[in-house]
C-alpha cells in the first residue's frame, strides 16, 4: 500500500513545483517523494483548482465510500437470501 502523506504536506510539494523555479524532479528529491508522485499530485491539485477536467479529490473519496457501502450492502442481501432460502425449505409441507 502507498504511504500516505498529509494534505499540508502535499500542498506545499505543489506550491513549490509550481513556483517552476526548481526542476520537478528536483523538487521530488528534496522532499524525499518520487517524481511520479510530485507529477500526479499536480496533475490532482489541477484538478481540485479547476484547471483541468476530472474527478476531485473530494468526489474521489466519496466514490470509494459509496463503493465500500454497496459491497456491504451486497453482502447483507446474499446473507438474508441465503437465510430466507433456509427457513423457506422447513417451512415447507411434508
Amino acid at each position: 500500500m502507498p504511504k500516505k502523506f498529509p494534505e499540508e504536506f502535499k500542498r506545499d510539494v505543489v506550491a513549490v513545483a509550481r513556483r517552476g523555479k526548481i526542476p520537478i524532479p528536483e523538487v521530488a528529491a528534496d522532499f524525499g517523494v518520487a517524481e511520479k508522485t510530485v507529477r500526479r499530485w499536480l496533475h490532482q491539485a489541477d484538478i481540485d483548482d479547476g484547471v483541468k477536467d476530472g474527478l476531485t479529490t473530494t468526489e474521489q473519496q466519496e466514490v470509494v465510500r459509496l463503493r465500500r457501502e454497496n459491497r456491504r450492502l451486497e453482502m447483507e442481501n446474499e446473507i438474508l437470501r441465503r437465510a430466507a432460502a433456509y427457513f423457506a425449505k422447513d417451512a415447507l409441507p411434508k
